[in-house]
Order: C-alpha cells, then structure tokens, then sequence
C-alpha cells in the first residue's frame, strides 16, 4: 500500500480537502477549549456569587449601610442627611403633640409670632386700611406684569401659570372650607375690594407674586425679581398680623406658585417640541405659539 502522502501528492484536490478537514477539526477544539458551554460558564457565575455572599443569593448589604458608608454620606450629601433627621424628629412629634379640641380655635404659630403687630393694627384702624391699601396695590403690580408679558412681550406663561393656579385655588377651596379666623381684621381696602367673602386655602396673593418673580428671572430681571420677593415677604406678614390667611395658606401658595409655573413649562415645551425649540427653556419661544 502506498503512504496516504503519495494520493494527495498525485491528487491536489485531495490534499486540499484533506487540509480544511483538518483545520476545521483543530478550529473546533481549539474553540472548545477556550469557550466553554453555557451552563458550565453560568455554574461559575453562581459559585462565584455564592462565594462572594457567602449564602445562595448572593446578596449582601450595600456599603452605605456601614460606619464608612453613612460617614461618607454625611459629608457628601448633608442636605437629605438632615431631612431624614427632620422625618424622624416629626414623627415623634406628631405622634405625641396633643390634638386640638374640637371646640378651639385654631393653633397657628404664625398667629402668635404676629401677636403684637396684630394687637397695633387693631388699635388703628387707619394703619389696617393703609396696609390693606398698600397690598391691595401689590396685587395690581402682580397682576400688570403677567398681563404686560402677555400682551406685549408675547410670553403667556405666567398668565397660563396663574389661571391654572387660580382655578386648583377654587376647587379646594370649595372642597374644603376653613373657618375664618376671629381676630380677622378686615377693610374695605384689602383685595378682594369691599371686604368681601374669600377662599383661605391657599393664598392666592403669594402664589401669583411667586410667578411674577419666577417669570422675572427668566427674563433676567433679578433685581425686579427680589423686590418682588421682598414686597411678597412684607405680604405674608401683614396676612398673618391681620388674621387674613393661616400659615399653611401663605406655605402652599408659595409651593403652588412655583408648581403652577413648572406645570406651565412643561405645557409649553410640548406644544413647541418641533425640532429647534424642542426642550427650550426660555419663554422667548413660546411666541411662535401666539401666531398661530
């Protein structure tokens, strides 16, 4: 019998065949070795898991939990650190304060800061109607700004924030009557003018500044922008030496001016998300919305 060299000398063909045959049989186990199959490669993934947690899930506690790890967030994030003490502190607080008696009044802290601004406003009438007067005035400037951005400037985001809060300010309102406060002092000076009836949940005076100073520093007016905070400042406690509105009116108007300008962006970033102003903060976009 002839060596099995000499066929595949005499036949090139076959040399050829018999070369790929045996480069596919090498490939394989070359392959095989260094890849192993599916479940050997996941029985490792779990040993090593298991290994590593010292139990079957493999679960352990995250870093954080640690003295290191609260250490470490202590002094990188210091701000929800203390809110997590705020949680705790309060609900201890509430879970021991006594309630109030159905038959009292009211406990308003704010009330009793202002209690001898109050007593000084009672005692002069004059003094509740000048300031009445006065405040009734920053309301017309709250209210000329969005009608100005509006109008002129072309901007409807305050005036769309305020009609949405407005409207909210009503529903609750209606859906839950407070009792008005008996050291209310009235005049016929206040807005709404004529000492008329009025919701106290919530305020509607400081949420509407709040949206006038939001819209002013988007504009850049930020020292327009602080007057306004100010003026709102000397607002809230006027309402309160005056009995017009609880603290938690006066706390929720200015959470509800800020939602209500943010809800209104958004409103308007999805009406103009058509390519270039898609995403745009600014309100300067919002006019193309106006000409249509």
């Amino acid at each position: 019998m002839p060596p099995p060299s000499l066929p595949a000398a005499r036949d090139p063909a076959a040399a050829t065949t018999t070369a790929r045959r045996r480069s596919s049989k090498e490939g394989g186990a070359a392959a095989a070795k260094v890849h192993p199959a599916p479940a050997e490669k996941e029985g490792k993934k779990m040993g090593a898991a298991t290994a590593a947690g010292g139990g079957e899930s493999g679960w352990r506690l995250p870093e954080w939990c640690s003295a290191a790890g609260v250490a470490g967030i202590l002094r990188r994030h210091p701000l929800p650190a203390l809110f997590a003490c705020g949680l705790l502190l309060f609900m201890a607080v509430e879970y021991t304060i006594p309630m109030v008696k159905p038959d009292a009044p009211p406990l308003d802290v704010g009330f009793v800061v202002t209690q001898g601004m109050h007593d000084a406003v009672a005692a002069r009438p004059w003094l509740n109607s000048l300031l009445a007067a006065l405040n009734t005035v920053f309301v017309a400037m709250q209210a000329g700004y969005i009608l100005w951005a509006i109008l002129v400037e072309q901007r409807p985001r305050a005036a769309v924030a305020a009609l949405m809060m407005f409207t909210c300010r009503g529903m609750l309102g209606c859906a839950t009557q407070l009792p008005l406060p008996d050291e209310f002092l009235g005049s016929g000076m206040d807005f709404p003018v004529g000492n008329v009836s009025f919701f106290l949940f919530f305020s509607g005076h400081v949420a509407g500044a709040v949206i006038a100073a939001a819209d002013m520093r988007r504009e850049g007016r930020v020292a327009l922008a602080r007057l306004y905070d100010a003026l709102n400042l000397l607002q809230v406690v006027r309402l309160l030496a005056c009995r017009g509105h609880y603290t938690i009116d006066l706390a929720v108007g200015v959470g509800a001016g800020v939602l209500f300008d943010t809800i209104a962006g958004w409103y308007f970033d999805a009406k103009n998300a058509d390519g270039k102003n898609a995403h745009c903060r600014s309100c300067q976009c919002h006019k193309a919305l106006l000409s249509h």
